[in-house]
């Protein structure tokens, strides 16, 4: 068998190891879902980077930079980084105050049980298309090691990664993210240096014209460019992947802190794959699958035990996100869906509802990537689904009174509706940010004339209890 393959093969094991060891601990649904929010500095510095720094970047934007030049990469890493900043400056606070399990909660809380599952209904598609794309990127990766057929690779992915999230958890998806963060950043940086110092960065000179602006080679309307950059930043400012590494944090010093840290990382180490995206065009030109040209990259300037570390780097960034993904979607469901209309069962059926849940929506997510076109555009409408009005809810929810039960499911509604129409029936030029301009004038007109609703800041007034953590 290729030694890549074997090679990858073993450091899946030992990931595998790694989670089916720390996830002993788990014995009620808050150790499964936050780690009794009991994460360190450390560990929530480098699962926020982990989660993040997944297909997206090494995969998908690398290939967009690779075809497009610079304005293939302006939502990631640039936009992605400005969204995980902009949380940890502003939402991490005043979230980990409220004691969340899920992202769910805090609108039940503010606006009561049919907005809480509305906006999980609408929260859990993105994170599935987000899974999708891991899984397409896994695939990616092993087809390249391996010469199948990437459908064929695809598959073997996703029994992979439904196994290895369904033995996790939070608890052990934060460690092994630390393993997987180490490695990707000292991969990713081997095959940086390896490269510009066997070609130089002058290679980019060869580049087409226009292909270093970053708002692309020809001259485009500004409302085109807000719009690329708004969906990934206020498109994933709220995620609930993002949200639940906040809440799993032991203090609110450590949940801003370390998101602000890991924001700052994934924007600096993000810069590499764009780079390394714009040389292979020159280097590695008329790539069948521009998403593989990362690893064409490192088969062609590393070698032996390197070029494996590489792949291995590969498969953490990739493992770590979508880990995150299939656990959120099985959260949101068993949390705030199945377990209130049974709220007598023990908190060992919980652990088990959250984990079948995993199985359920990695399957749904390898029929998503099988039938994807592309990495970049699955993170897009991951990105994109339904995040307008969820976002508009959650920031009036979270910072004022203004609003209740009809001005929610008005923006809810509203924000879907017009992405829908926008982006796959009217075509309109700029369905996102439409969206969310339809979202505010939704929630303003529902709460026209109306008192104001509860404050959840009485909610979040005190930091509750402090765990232990690295």
């Amino acid at each position: 068998m290729n030694p890549l393959v074997l090679g990858i093969a073993a450091y899946i094991v030992v990931q595998l190891a790694i989670g089916v060891i720390v996830s002993g601990r788990i014995e009620t649904e808050d150790d499964y879902l936050v780690a009794g929010r009991s994460l360190g500095p450390v560990l929530v510095a480098f699962t926020v980077f982990a989660t993040w720094f997944g297909a997206e970047t090494l995969v998908g934007a690398a290939g967009a930079v690779y075809t497009r030049g610079m304005a293939g990469g302006s939502a990631d890493p640039f936009g992605y980084g400005i969204c995980i900043l902009l949380t940890g400056l502003v939402f991490a606070v005043p979230l980990w105050r409220l004691r969340l399990t899920t992202i769910g909660d805090l609108y039940r809380r503010r606006f009561g049980l049919s907005v809480e599952r509305l906006a999980v209904i609408l929260y859990v598609p993105g994170s599935i298309l987000w899974a999708a794309a891991q899984i397409r990127a896994f695939g990616q990766v092993l087809s390249s090691a391996s010469g199948l057929e990437v459908s064929a690779t695809i598959t073997i992915a996703a029994g992979v990664v439904v196994v290895y999230t369904t033995f996790g958890g939070m608890l052990a998806d934060a460690w092994t993210d630390l393993v997987q963060g180490i490695a990707l950043i000292i991969g990713l940086a081997i095959l940086f240096i390896t490269v510009v110092h066997g070609e130089g960065l002058a290679t980019l000179s060869a580049l087409p014209r226009g292909s270093l602006n970053p708002l692309g080679a020809e001259a485009r309307p500004f409302l085109a460019v807000v719009e690329e950059w708004t969906i990934p930043i206020a498109g994933s400012v709220l995620t609930a992947e993002l949200v639940a590494r906040i809440v799993a944090a032991r203090s609110p010093a450590v949940a801003r802190n370390a998101t602000i840290v890991a924001g700052g990382a994934y924007t600096l180490i993000g810069v590499l794959p764009v780079i390394l995206g714009l040389m292979g065009a020159v280097l590695v030109p008329g790539l069948e699958h521009p998403e593989q040209v990362l690893a064409a990259l490192a088969e062609r300037y590393l070698t032996g035990f390197v070029f494996v570390m590489f792949a291995g780097a590969l498969v953490s960034a990739i493992l770590s996100t979508v880990d995150s993904a299939l656990l959120v979607a099985s959260g949101l469901v068993s949390h705030n869906l199945i377990v209130p209309v049974a709220p007598n069962i023990s908190e060992r059926t919980k652990v088990v509802l959250a984990r079948v849940g995993v199985v359920f929506f990695g399957i749904v997510s390898y029929v998503l990537a099988l039938r994807a076109d592309a990495v970049y555009n699955l993170v897009e409408e991951a990105s994109a689904f339904g995040s307008a009005g969820l976002l508009v809810v959650a920031v009036f929810g979270l910072f004022t009174r203004y609003g209740g039960v009809t001005s929610a499911i008005a923006s809810l509604l509203a924000g879907m509706a017009a992405w829908i129409l926008g982006a796959y029936v009217l075509d309109l030029p700029y369905p996102y940010i439409t969206s969310l301009a339809v979202s505010v004038v939704a929630y303003a007109a529902g709460a026209w004339g109306r008192p104001a609703s509860g404050d959840l800041a009485l909610a979040s007034s005190r930091d509750g209890r402090q765990g232990r953590g690295p």
